[in-house]
């Protein structure tokens, strides 16, 4: 039992409600009823936490994310960061999170991991870390590729957020396991779980309703939206960064 996970999931779906936010959930009995997994996840909402930890629910069971350092240092995300048991990642150096995460793993947890490291502001799947596959690969267990699409409507970056009564459908889909064998080098069997999650993607986009004038901004430019290209948020990116670095050497 986990009273504070339950309390905050139950608090998660009430939000949802009055924000009448459309689950189409897929692939729930892709998620092990037990057992260690490492569930990949595409990002481009600040809110794909909480969406991607609706699918394992069926079962019962809890995803311990792996979030940056500085959400535990939170006043208020902080405490509840630790209570869930997620796992804090240091970005100058993941050793120390890569160790919790193969104990959590072995003590059969499923793992969440955003293999972009960062949102996507093009809501293209950005280059891949190879730290899912490899955690994976590290304790047997399978990686589940998790897409969700329609989540960046309600919040993300440079973009409005609607976290009112707004009747956003998102789409969350857990595709079928991946097998990462000992000998299989990382960074194919990366490759091989961007495509798959590639492929979940375009099939959710696909089936999403249409988006037509202001909202083509929440299309990528693939698809005709007015979404950055992934050159354009990719130098967005960087000039975040470049402006983090100056503000902590400046």
């Amino acid at each position: 039992m986990e009273p504070l996970y339950r309390s905050v999931i139950g608090a998660a779906r009430f939000v949802f409600a009055a924000q009448g936010t459309r689950f189409t959930i897929l692939g729930r009995e892709n998620v092990p009823r037990e057992g260690g997994a490492v569930m990949a996840v595409n990002h481009t909402s600040y809110l794909d936490f909480m969406y991607a930890g609706l699918p394992p629910r069926r079962h019962g069971r809890y995803v311990r994310f792996m979030a940056k350092q500085s959400i535990f240092r939170h006043g208020v995300a902080g405490p509840l960061m630790r209570g869930m048991r997620h796992i804090p990642v240091d970005r100058s150096g993941g050793g120390e999170a890569f160790r919790a995460a193969v104990e959590a793993l072995r003590a059969g947890e499923i793992v969440g991991v955003f293999p972009e490291a960062t949102m996507s502001r093009s809501f293209e799947l950005r280059p891949f870390k190879a730290g899912a596959v490899t955690m994976a690969q590290a304790t047997g267990v399978p990686v589940l590729p998790t897409t969700i699409w329609g989540g960046h409507r309600v919040w993300t970056k440079d973009l409005p957020s609607r976290r009112g009564l707004a009747r956003i459908p998102v789409h969350i889909t857990v595709g079928a396991p991946l097998y990462v064998a000992p000998e299989e080098d990382p960074q194919a069997a990366t490759a091989r779980l961007r495509a798959a999650m590639q492929t979940q993607l375009e099939a959710q986009q696909a089936a999403y309703p249409p988006l037509t004038g202001e909202d083509r901004r929440w299309l990528p430019a693939r698809l005709g939206g007015l979404a950055p290209t992934p050159e354009e948020a990719h130098e967005r990116d960087e000039s975040d960064m470049r402006r983090t670095r100056d503000r902590f050497t400046g």
